[in-house]
């Protein structure tokens, strides 16, 4: 995923049973205050998630979507790592739903997102 360079989000994890990905704060990710913008903190989350769901394609299908996601915020970031954490909740034929907890490197929760992944087949 050509964005994840881009935001600097490095794969700590990467097995069809969990994704984990994290990224660094940076000045240029954030909010005037100096918080991490949620924007970054969605497409951190959104990635991994996207990640989780293309190891748990079924049979036949070559690529997954984000169709829908919601994300709750819970704390603000304004220093060091924040990690992704993305397990499957449930693998279809059709869609994927993935569920993703972004923590800052004290393990605090930061966010907490539910996404569904369109399932994508040669077809």
């Amino acid at each position: 995923m050509p964005l994840t360079r881009t935001l600097g989000i490095e794969a700590a994890r990467f097995e069809r049973d969990g994704v984990e990905l994290r990224m660094a704060w940076a000045p240029e990710l954030c909010t005037s205050a100096g918080i991490l913008h949620g924007g970054a903190l969605m497409a951190l989350a959104d990635s991994a998630g996207a990640a989780c769901a293309y190891l748990n394609l079924p049979d036949g299908a070559t690529a997954t979507t984000t169709i829908e996601s919601k994300t709750n915020f819970i704390g603000a970031v304004r220093s060091g790592w924040v990690t992704a954490r993305s397990t499957v909740l449930h693998a279809g034929r059709f869609t994927i739903v993935v569920e993703t907890t972004v923590t800052d490197d004290t393990e605090r929760l930061v966010a907490k997102t539910t996404q569904t992944q369109a399932v994508i087949t040669a077809d």
